[in-house]
Formats: structure tokens, C-alpha cells, sequence
């Protein structure tokens, strides 16, 4: 199985069930202006905000790895769409030709096997963040921005199998919220106490090979009435 491949195939499919069709040319059907890298600055900001960074506050806290893994792939689902969009207004080809430009990026080989290594202390970690950022707003080219992001996701420890199964899980879940009401104001995000993220966590933990169609049965069963 192609992996990235099939992510990208993911959120072409959620991009234009959420914003229709066309929503590369940068407006959703509904005439709201999209702005992909607004998006990460915005996701990185709140994965910075998962570290103990404050010096006036939580001086010996601890990191909540839990929530960086879930905005990691929060960060890569913007990450694939700006790399769709340009590949489509650019005309550099369809999504097989993105995905073997993907695998060929530097960074992408470490980032594609687990390689268990003594973590980067906290302020490593951010400044790896902070790197993202930098490329984001100083380089248009989408291949630096994708191989930042490897190199990123591999300095906090997240490679791509565990990405692979939380962005999956991430966009059944995307599916599952729109299904119930999320644009609506309908949804309901507290699941018995606990954020539908965490719910959603705790299903991949049970069943890590759980298919796509299982998991959105397993959070229909778990979904509060």
C-alpha cells in the first residue's frame, strides 16, 4: 500500500466534500477565501503550545505528547492540501505524480521508518517547529515546505506509520463531524468527558489495523445521542 498516496487521495476526497469542488482555485462553494498556510502557521502555533515553553508558568511541566501527535497530523492535512492545490493551478500533475515527488524529498527516507532515538530536549523540539515556519513564509516552493515537515515530524518522534494511522483516524473523524452536524453547530465534541480526538485515539488503540469503514462504525457506536 502506498501510504502517502493514499493520504493524499483522503484529503482530495474531504477537501471537496467540505469546500466543493474546485476549492484549489482558493474559495470554497460557499465564496469564503481558503488560505492553506494561514492554517499551519495557526496549527503550529498550538503544537508550540503542547510544550511547557512559558517561563513564567508550568516551569516543570510535561509535554503533551498526545495532543502534539494529534497536531502533527492536523499540520499535515494542511500541508497535503497546499501541496494539491499548487500541483492542480500549477498543472505539475495529478496525485500519483505528487506522491513520487513526495517519496523522492529529502528527509523523506528517515521519516518513512521508525528510528527510536533519544528525543530532542523541549526547546529542540519547538525550534524544529519554528523551522516549519520559516520555510512557510519564506519559500513558495511546496518541496521545501513538504520536506520540513518530515524533518519535523521526525525530530518529535512521529514517523510514517504512526502519522499514516492518525491521519486516517484524524480524517474519518473530519468525515464523521461533518456527517453530524460540525458545520451546523450541531456536533457534539465532548464524548462522556473526553474530546472526540481522544476517542478517536483510544479506538486506534484498541484496533491498530482498524479499516477506515470500521473505524467510522466504531465512533458512530461511541458518539454520545
Amino acid at each position: 500500500m502506498n501510504k502517502i498516496k493514499q493520504m493524499l487521495q483522503l484529503q482530495q476526497q474531504l477537501n471537496d466534500a467540505t469546500s466543493g469542488k474546485g476549492w484549489e482555485a482558493g474559495m470554497t462553494n460557499k465564496g469564503k477565501p481558503i488560505d492553506w498556510k494561514r492554517c499551519i502557521y495557526l496549527e503550529a502555533a498550538e503544537l508550540v503550545d503542547s510544550y511547557p515553553w512559558k517561563h513564567w508558568k508550568n516551569i516543570a511541566g510535561e509535554p503533551d505528547y498526545e495532543n502534539i501527535k494529534i497536531e502533527v497530523v492536523d499540520i499535515w492535512h494542511f500541508v497535503m492540501s497546499e501541496a494539491l492545490r499548487q500541483y492542480k493551478i500549477n498543472r505539475l500533475g495529478n496525485i500519483d505524480d505528487l506522491a513520487k515527488t513526495i517519496q523522492s524529498l529529502d528527509y523523506f527516507p528517515e521519516f518513512s521508518q521508525v528510528k527510536p532515538e533519544k528525543p530532542l530536549g523541549v526547546f529542540e523540539q519547538i525550534a524544529e517547529i519554528e523551522a516549519l515556519l520559516q520555510v512557510l513564509f519564506s519559500q513558495k516552493d511546496i518541496k521545501a515546505l513538504l520536506a520540513v515537515f518530515f524533518k519535523m515530524s521526525s525530530a518529535l518522534q512521529i514517523y510514517l506509520p504512526e502519522l499514516y494511522q492518525l491521519y486516517v483516524g484524524k480524517n474519518i473523524l473530519n468525515q464523521f463531524r461533518q456527517d453530524h452536524g460540525y458545520k451546523e453547530g450541531k456536533y457534539i465534541k465532548k464524548w462522556n468527558g473526553i474530546e472526540d480526538n481522544v476517542a478517536m485515539q483510544q479506538i486506534l488503540q484498541l484496533v491498530p489495523d482498524v479499516t477506515p469503514e470500521q473505524l467510522y462504525q466504531l465512533l458512530e457506536e461511541k458518539y454520545p445521542n
